[in-house]
C-alpha cells in the first residue's frame, strides 16, 4: 500500500494507464464514471477504499449491489421504496388529494427536507426534451391522469424544474388536464429561472411550495 501511494506522490502527472495495479486502475475508472467526480477525486476514493478494512470495503460494495437489487419504485408514485407504496404514500397522515408533480426523486428528497408539504407525490421520471430525445410518452404522464380520472384528487401542484424544459413540461400537462375540475398551481418563482429544486435552500423551496399560484394566471400573464 505504502508503495503505491509512493508511486502516486512522485507521479503526480500520471495518467490513469500508467497506475501499476489494472485492478486498481479498474477501480479508479469505475469510480470516475460517478457524477461530479473526476479522476483525481476517483484516485482518492479509490486509495480510501483500498486502506480500509475488508469488512468496511466489502460492506461498501454490498450495498450498491442490494441498493440495485433490492430497492423498488413505488406503484402509487414512482418514488423509491423497499415495498409496494413508499413511506410518503403509505402513511395515513398525509393528504392524498393533493399531488406534488416533481421531475425525479431528487425533488421529493428536497421538498420533503422542507417540512412544509404534507401531500403525496408523483414521480414523472424526467421532463420533455426534444434535444435529448425526451418527448411525452416516455415521462409517467399517463399515470397522473389516470390520478385525475379516479375523482380523488382536489389540486395538483407542478413543482418541476425553472428552466425552458421544465415550463414546457409544466405547460402539456396543464393542457392535458385543463378539461378537469382540478384546480391546477405552480410553486411560487423564489427559485431562479434555470435552478433545479435540488439545489435550492429548504427556506426558499418552502416558501415556494407554500406561496404557490394557480398555474392558469401564469398562463394568462404570458398572454398578455
Amino acid at each position: 500500500m505504502k508503495r503505491l501511494k509512493d508511486y502516486i506522490c512522485k507521479n503526480k502527472q500520471f495518467s490513469v494507464n500508467s497506475l501499476p495495479s489494472r485492478v486498481f486502475e479498474t477501480a479508479v475508472n469505475e469510480l470516475a464514471k460517478l457524477p461530479g467526480i473526476g479522476r483525481k477525486t476517483a484516485l482518492r476514493m479509490a486509495l480510501h477504499l483500498l486502506k480500509s478494512r475488508k469488512e468496511d470495503a466489502e460492506a461498501f460494495g454490498m450495498a450498491i449491489i442490494r441498493m440495485h437489487n433490492d430497492i423498488r419504485y413505488c406503484r402509487e408514485c414512482g418514488n423509491i421504496s423497499d415495498d409496494e407504496l413508499c413511506s410518503i404514500c403509505g402513511s395515513p397522515k398525509r393528504d392524498k388529494s393533493i399531488v406534488c408533480v416533481v421531475e425525479d426523486i431528487r425533488d421529493v428528497i428536497a421538498i420533503e427536507n422542507t417540512g412544509q408539504f404534507n401531500g403525496v407525490y408523483h414521480v414523472l421520471g424526467g421532463i420533455i426534451s426534444p434535444m435529448e430525445g425526451i418527448g411525452p410518452d416516455e415521462l409517467n404522464i399517463e399515470g397522473l391522469i389516470e390520478k385525475v380520472n379516479s375523482g380523488s384528487l382536489t389540486e395538483i401542484i407542478l413543482a418541476l424544474p425553472t428552466t425552458i424544459e421544465g415550463d414546457t413540461t409544466n405547460f402539456y400537462i396543464y393542457k392535458k388536464l385543463h378539461s378537469s375540475a382540478i384546480p391546477v398551481t405552480m410553486i411560487a418563482r423564489g427559485i431562479s429561472i434555470g435552478d433545479e429544486l435540488e439545489h435550492t435552500d429548504e427556506v426558499t423551496l418552502g416558501r415556494s411550495i407554500v406561496n404557490r399560484t394557480p398555474y392558469e394566471s401564469i398562463i394568462q400573464k404570458k398572454s398578455q
